[in-house]
């Protein structure tokens, strides 16, 4: 399965590891969609993408988030249940990272990346990112 570019504003299906399952565990629980809000290269070293997750709970007052629009849901081909982008924590990884995932067999075809965000909408995902998240990044390994 070929990989997209780690491009900033793209959602992508991936295993993300959330700071409450660093107790013991290497790898998230559960698949799903994530939207990418760095891509960089390290000196001399691999291309590092961050991300951030999407989830179905509502936030609570610990937690920063910001509410998907319902037609930026159905553009990318994601259900029609509330969601909002967790930005008060991130992982790291670098790409392409076995814990990509391609979407459910006869939902798509055959790739990690639901699609972009609008301009407008990724602007405000990633300032909230830059205010919420120092220190708030789970770096991940092969």
């Amino acid at each position: 399965m070929p990989f997209p570019s780690p491009v900033p504003g793209l959602v992508i299906r991936y295993a993300y590891l959330w700071r409450a399952e660093l107790r013991g565990q290497e790898e998230g629980v559960k698949d799903g969609p994530c939207a990418i809000v760095l891509a960089a290269l390290e000196d001399e070293g691999p291309l590092m993408a961050t991300v951030v997750p999407v989830t179905h709970s509502p936030p609570g007052a610990d937690i920063a988030a910001v509410e998907i629009p319902p037609e930026t849901k159905r553009r990318l081909g994601l259900d029609v249940e509330r969601s909002w982008i967790v930005v008060s924590e991130a992982n790291t990884f670098a790409w392409p990272s076995p814990d990509l995932r391609p979407p459910a067999p006869d939902s798509r075809p055959e790739t990690v990346a639901f699609g972009l965000l609008p301009a407008n909408f990724f602007r405000e995902v990633r300032a909230c990112f830059l205010q919420s998240a120092s220190g708030s990044v789970v770096p991940r390994t092969e």
